[in-house]
């Protein structure tokens, strides 16, 4: 699994310029404040879960009892949200008020349809939420889809 999440670190760290900070999410946005080491805005990959399904047995294959699987990977991208959306502020404070979804979009133009590494399918979204919290940062959680093959 770690050579796909490093594979999703890797697309977005060169393809996503307006990204600072991507890495592994072991909790950092839990943290608050001056706390919370990241680099606005960021992207934080994770693996939420995976399900398998027993394909049988080859000998001459590296796992030799063969799996088929569906994973689903969370990507959390966030920043600090220190100017005004409303509709009746400035235009350059609202465009940069937005900018956590351009992010979110160019990412998912990226990841989406596109397959990591071999013996997997390809990323597919499957959900997006938006996570509520007090400390002004703004936190948008994609999921992803992908199936594993002959694993």
């Amino acid at each position: 699994m770690n050579t796909l999440l490093q594979a999703i670190q890797n697309r977005l760290a060169e393809t996503v310029a307006d990204l600072n900070y991507v890495d592994e999410n072991w909790g950092q946005l839990d943290l608050y404040g001056n706390e919370i080491p990241v680099k606005w805005p960021c992207a934080l990959i994770s693996l939420n879960s995976a399900v398998f399904s027993n394909l049988g047995t080859d000998v001459k294959a590296r796992p030799m009892n063969r799996q088929e699987g569906t994973a689903t990977v969370e990507l959390a991208f966030a920043k600090l949200k220190l100017t005004n959306s409303s509709f009746k502020a400035p235009m350059v404070q609202k465009e940069k008020a937005w900018e956590i979804w351009d992010i979110v979009n160019k990412a998912h133009e990226v990841l989406h349809g596109w397959n990591p590494e071999p013996g997997t399918g390809k990323l597919i979204r499957t959900g997006i939420s938006q996570v509520r919290r007090d400390d002004g940062v703004q936190e948008i959680r994609v999921i992803y889809t992908i199936g594993l093959h002959n694993c």
